[in-house]
C-alpha cells in the first residue's frame, strides 16, 4: 500500500466543480480532504485567484507512478490544457503529487524529472501547506520537516495570510 498527499487547484471555469470532480474520480482511495481555500496565483500573477485543497489518499496496489497517472487522469477529465509558454499559468485543474509513503511508512524519494518526490516546491507553497496542515496537523513533508514549522518560515509565512478558507465550499460528498 502507498499513501500520498495530492494538491488540487484550479482557476478557470467552475473551479469548485473541477475540484469536486477530481475528488470523486479518486474514489475510494480518498481518506481525507481539506477544506477549500481561495489563494492568489503563484509564480504568474496575471491570472484569477485559485481554489485549492489537499487530498489524502491510500491504495494497497498503487505505486508513486500510479498516483501521477491518476493525477493526470483527473486533469484530463477536468479539461486541463498545458501551455508551454506559461508554466504557472491559469488552468481548469492542477493535481500535484506532493509526497508518497510506502506501506511501511518510508517516504518515497525520487529525482525523476517527471515525478520528483517529495514535490520540489511544496515546502514553499502556502496553498499546499495550509490545507494539508488543516487536515493533518501533525504532518511532515519528507526532507523538510513538520508542516507547522514550514508555515512559519519567512518564505511561506508572508503568503499564509492570502490563503483564505471558503467554508461555503465543500469537497465532501453531498449524499
Amino acid at each position: 500500500m502507498t499513501r500520498a498527499v495530492l494538491s488540487i487547484g484550479g482557476n478557470l471555469g467552475d473551479s469548485h466543480a473541477h475540484l469536486r470532480a477530481a475528488v470523486e474520480r479518486l474514489g475510494t482511495a480518498v481518506v481525507g480532504v481539506s477544506g477549500v481555500y481561495r489563494t492568489p496565483p503563484w509564480g504568474d500573477g496575471a491570472q484569477p485567484p485559485y481554489l485549492n485543497a489537499v487530498v489524502l489518499v491510500e491504495d494497497r496496489t498503487a505505486t508513486a507512478r500510479d498516483w501521477l497517472t491518476r493525477a493526470r487522469a483527473c486533469e484530463a477529465a477536468g479539461g486541463r490544457v498545458r501551455d508551454p509558454e506559461r508554466r504557472f499559468g491559469p488552468r481548469t485543474l492542477d493535481v500535484d503529487v506532493i509526497a508518497v509513503w510506502s506501506d511501511d511508512g518510508t517516504p518515497v524519494v525520487t529525482g525523476d524529472p517527471e515525478l520528483t518526490l517529495p514535490h520540489p516546491r511544496a515546502h514553499l507553497r502556502a496553498f499546499v501547506l495550509v490545507p494539508w496542515h488543516a487536515v493533518r496537523p501533525d504532518a511532515e513533508l519528507p526532507g523538510y520537516g513538520p508542516i507547522a514549522a514550514l508555515l512559519t518560515t519567512p518564505e511561506v509565512a508572508a503568503d499564509v495570510a492570502g490563503v483564505t478558507l471558503c467554508p461555503e465550499l465543500s469537497l465532501e460528498s453531498m449524499e
